[in-house]
Order: C-alpha cells, then structure tokens, then sequence
C-alpha cells in the first residue's frame, strides 16, 4: 500500500508534537561510518546516538532519562 499524503501530513504532526530534534554536525564522510557502525550494532543512526547519550548521562550523573 502507499504512503499517502495524509499519512505523510499525520506522521509529521506528531513527531513535532512527541518529539525534539537535534542536528549534529559531523564532518565530510563519517556520517556514512558512523550510520555503517550503528547498523553494525543491529540499531538505527537514531537509535544508536541516543544509546550513547543516556549511557554516558547514566555514567557520568548516576542517572539519565531512560527511553531517549
């Protein structure tokens, strides 16, 4: 089945309401590594910083928001 422009329009809609975006910058060619190395990992680009992020706040403060 297609993806229709409504569902298109719905799904926007609510990633800006249930979601922040970040951009990261990275430099020329190491997005591709990095995405390889996640995919690797079994996990999406997405997936895959956000693990980083929360382990690292878990380390670091003894604590960080679980399901980033």
């Amino acid at each position: 089945m297609k993806y229709s422009d409504a569902q298109k329009e719905a799904t926007a809609r609510y990633n800006k309401k249930a979601y922040d975006r970040i951009n990261l910058i990275v430099k020329k060619g190491q997005r591709q590594s990095i995405k390889d190395f996640a995919a690797s990992q079994g996990k999406s680009l997405n997936r895959f910083i956000c693990d980083l992020i929360e382990n690292e706040m878990e380390r670091t403060a003894g604590g960080g928001k679980k399901n980033l």
